[in-house]
């Protein structure tokens, strides 16, 4: 007994200060928001198009555009780009509460996950549970998310739980590319959620279908079976990522909290 005590002590006090104190360095491989620079590619070569796996990255009126909810962070379009026009950064934040919030073009801002409206703000804003369901996900996102819950984040102090049944839930958290044997048993689950009900989607494939986008065993993401009030990208997203969109969900963070960018072009 003497010896549990003695050990806690010396470890001290283990949960981080987020959101009042920013999230410790991220590793350097770490690979964030998208940034893209058109001025180094005056005449586009296609290449960063052609070697993106899922298609994530397109060329509009002479101009790149980068979808963040197709995007697997893989650095495939680093390594086939001769100029770096394509980089990441270290900034965390990528939630969207929609599909066209996730588009990186030239220079753009990163349009911040807006909160809920006043109404759901009271309903959930201080107390929110969470059904998981993994349709069909690799177990990445759903390792991410469940490291939520250890003493490091705590994600209960905010009010924020996962709970067993659809029937003591405000919302679901979904990830996976949603497989056609999951497809029955997810439109199932939001409908045993009472409403009024919050839909969230964690990483690439429950945006998009990920790298399985457009196979005929999967439905291209949580989106064509249920409305989707949070997108949360990433392959998978850091739990800083799934922290902060969470957050930005309820309200409980403004608009410029502890941004993190490097520069383009490493």
């Amino acid at each position: 007994m003497f010896n549990v005590l003695r050990e806690r002590l010396q470890q001290g006090y283990r949960t981080a200060g987020y959101p009042d104190q920013p999230p410790p360095p991220l590793p350097e491989r770490f690979r964030g928001l998208p940034m893209i620079d058109s001025s180094r590619c005056p005449a586009p070569c296609d290449e960063c198009r052609s070697a993106c796996p899922t298609g994530a990255i397109d060329l509009k009126s002479d101009q790149l555009h980068l979808d963040m909810g197709r995007c697997l962070f893989c650095s495939d379009c680093l390594e086939a780009c001769p100029v770096g026009a394509i980089g990441f950064t270290s900034d965390y934040r990528l939630a969207s509460r929609t599909c066209e919030g996730l588009v990186r073009t030239d220079g753009d801002l990163q349009q911040l996950a807006a909160a809920l409206d006043d109404k759901l703000k009271s309903l959930f804003g201080r107390s929110l549970k969470l059904r998981q369901v993994s349709a069909g996900g690799c177990n990445a996102c759903e390792a991410d998310v469940n490291v939520l819950n250890t003493v490091v984040f705590d994600l209960s102090r905010f009010g924020i739980q996962f709970v067993a049944s659809p029937r003591h839930a405000d919302g679901l958290l979904i990830t996976g590319p949603v497989t056609e044997h999951m497809r029955i048993a997810l439109q199932k689950t939001y409908d045993a959620v009472p409403a009024p009900k919050l839909v969230i989607a964690v990483g690439a494939c429950a945006i998009s279908g990920g790298p399985f986008i457009d196979l005929p065993e999967v439905h291209n993401g949580a989106d064509s079976v249920v409305p989707v009030d949070l997108y949360i990208p990433g392959c998978p997203p850091s739990p800083w990522t799934i922290l902060d969109g969470l957050l930005r969900l309820l309200g409980r963070l403004g608009d410029n909290e502890h941004g993190a960018t490097s520069p383009l072009g490493r």
